[in-house]
């Protein structure tokens, strides 16, 4: 009992009164109290303050928008509790989770510890989903032995983080601050362990160009910055191997499309294309079938329709029906899902029924080519790497699910390989300029 006693929760909060209120609301739920809750302020222009004082926590503030990096530090400087038990505000736990923490503790050889987030986030939209379910795998995958440190549900002893200097507050914004202590807790000799059952529930609804600019300019980036600076790159959560290879893989995929379209046509990428279409309607089927008229639906229906005309134009009549038929199907499913039993054999049959039909009729338009078997050769090798992943969004949301989460991922391993490459060039471009730079300033003449 004394370990819980002696937790302090750390949670930065930027304009996040009403995720914060329930981000509260599930501590005061938990089974084990805290030692103290902290919440600090930074310079929210919404209520979040009001929302914290409240619910009677210690409130402190920014002077000026300072970042979670330099929030949590003041947190933590300002924390009695041994452990520092830090919680994004987006973020709620479970009843056990406290309880989960201080038993670990009570190993005195371990120095940090992380969780992940479950697979059941607040937001219900196809983003958000696909990107909770994406971290929740990453971390439930994971090696026990952990390479880095996460700050979303992460404890440390408050002795060992302030020894270390905290977070980098050079991070302005929300980014790898927490990855980059967590590689200087490793370089230290450190243990720091990945609790895969220390799950917490996340709130925050994504956007696309929201997950995008994150992944890119927040995470990308920078972290390939940290890896080229530390020399450190662990075969573990997002730098595995298989992670990597799919990085290389996907450029040459790009790199097979622009020859084919280059040297055979791109009327032989239709296949393709109508695949890509079918794929993705467990997206856009979603917000189609409850905003019928909006423009989303307009522009899904425009692109079914030229696709469906370049396809008659060039005798692929095949590819057709499917497209035409996808629409029905999907209005027809989210209007009377809740008529049919959850996992009933006869939709879930006819809907492996239409993937494979729909997979045939590509498959028989595509042409006896070199290149379009190497551009399929690299897609089958794709979908073996990251198979335990994509059965995985089977398993938790089904196979339409994981069909249109096939793209995105694909796409994700696309924006890796570009923000790797800016942030090479980045970093040698800086290293170059600081290298040129003169030891002493120049005296006045």
């Amino acid at each position: 009992m004394a370990v819980a006693e002696s937790i302090s929760v750390i949670i930065p909060a930027c304009n996040s009164a009403c995720l914060l209120a329930r981000c509260l609301e599930a501590l005061e739920r938990s089974a084990w109290r805290p030692h103290e809750v902290i919440v600090i302020d930074d310079s929210s222009k919404d209520q979040t303050a009001f929302v914290a004082e409240a619910f009677q926590t210690t409130v402190l503030g920014t002077q000026t928008r300072s970042g979670p990096a330099y929030a949590r530090n003041l947190g933590a400087r300002a924390a009695s509790g041994s452990i520092l038990f830090f919680l994004d505000s987006d973020v709620c736990v479970r009843a056990d989770t406290l309880q989960r923490i201080a038993a670990h503790f009570n190993d005195p050889r371990l120095d940090a510890l992380i969780g992940s987030y479950d697979p059941w986030p607040d937001s219900q939209d196809f983003i958000s989903q696909y990107r909770n379910l994406m971290h929740s795998y990453v971390h439930q995958k994971g090696s026990r032995e952990a390479s880095t440190f996460w700050s979303g549900c992460g404890a440390i002893r408050r002795e060992l983080f302030l020894e270390h200097s905290g977070f980098d507050a050079a991070y302005g914004r929300p980014a790898i601050e927490d990855i980059e202590l967590g590689y200087r807790l490793i370089r230290a000799g450190c243990k720091i362990v990945l609790d895969a059952d220390l799950q917490v529930t996340h709130l925050k609804r994504w956007t696309f160009m929201g997950l995008v600019k994150t992944d890119v300019l927040d995470r990308g980036i920078p972290w390939t910055e940290l890896i080229l600076r530390d020399r450190f790159m662990p075969n573990d959560l997002n730098l595995q191997l298989s992670q990597r290879v799919s990085v290389a893989l996907v450029f040459l995929l790009v790199f097979l499309s622009a020859a084919i379209a280059y040297f055979d046509g791109i009327y032989l990428l239709l296949p393709a294309f109508a695949l890509l279409f079918l794929m993705l309607s467990g997206w856009w089927g979603e917000v189609g079938a409850t905003r019928p008229l909006n423009s989303s639906w307009i522009l899904v229906l425009g692109t079914m329709v030229l696709i469906s005309a370049l396809a008659y134009s060039r005798k692929m009549y095949g590819l057709i029906p499917p497209l035409a038929i996808s629409p029905v199907l999907l209005l027809l499913r989210h209007r009377y899902h809740r008529r049919v039993a959850v996992g009933g054999q006869i939709p879930r049959f006819l809907g492996i029924a239409f993937i494979i039909a729909a997979v045939g009729a590509a498959a028989y338009h595509l042409a006896a080519q070199p290149l379009i078997f190497a551009f399929v050769a690299v897609l089958a090798i794709l979908g073996l790497l990251n198979s335990q992943f994509y059965i995985f969004l089977a398993g938790k949301r089904g196979m339409l699910f994981m069909l249109a989460a096939v793209p995105f991922h694909l796409l994700y391993h696309f924006y890796n390989g570009i923000s790797f490459l800016i942030g090479t060039t980045r970093y040698y471009w800086t290293a170059r300029k600081v290298q040129k730079a003169p030891a002493y300033p120049p005296t006045e003449p």
